[in-house]
């Protein structure tokens, strides 16, 4: 499935911000992956299409609360109400 044309530039910023924490971290397993991000995410503190960049500054979160929707195990979408929408309930 081909993306949308400003979907590219989001990408690299993740791809970018992947790259220097694998630089700036520490890898004792010597797989090329920072120790500190193995099995989480790169979370932007100001989401990219909200007009954040990697400047705005990012956190290491867990790919569950990383993410927009409730998923399965094979990341198949569960539900579409948020968490936020969960609580108010």
């Amino acid at each position: 499935m081909q993306k949308k044309r400003e979907e590219l530039p989001r990408r690299m910023e993740r791809q970018k911000l992947r790259r220097k924490f694998d630089r700036t971290h520490a890898d004792g397993n010597g797989n090329g992956t920072a120790d500190a991000r193995e099995g989480k995410d790169l979370a932007h503190k100001k989401a990219l299409d909200k007009g954040g960049s990697n400047k705005n500054g990012y956190s290491v979160q867990s790919p569950s609360k990383n993410r927009s929707f409730k998923r399965d195990g094979k990341s198949n979408l569960i539900s579409e109400t948020s968490k936020r929408e969960r609580k108010r309930k």
